[in-house]
């Protein structure tokens, strides 16, 4: 059986119901940090239209250790960022806010 598109739930929607569960609301804010830098190393590992093959090439690593950067299932050093920003020829900001 075929189900029409518009009677599919909106991610928005759907992730409002998430958000009102407390325990799901606490994990989304404790892993926070992991998705910006999961995101931000996708959006500058494509801006500069490379693989995830390349940049591990050109930071001096493997291509999973970049995939598990990219999932957001490791908690990288600061030195792998370095090694990073600098083959992405980026610059990494690392800061503590209020």
């Amino acid at each position: 059986m075929k189900r029409k598109i518009d009677s599919l739930t909106k991610w928005s929607d759907f992730e409002k119901k998430l958000l009102k569960n407390k325990q799901f609301s606490r994990i989304v804010k404790k892993t926070e940090h992991e998705y910006q830098l999961a995101r931000s190393l996708i959006e500058f590992r494509l801006r500069k239209n490379i693989t995830q093959k390349e940049l591990a090439k050109r930071a001096h690593t493997k291509q999973p250790v970049i995939s598990r950067l990219e999932t957001g299932t490791v908690k990288p050093s600061i030195s792998l960022l370095e090694r990073i920003a600098l083959a992405l020829d980026s610059t990494l900001d690392i800061r503590f806010l209020p």
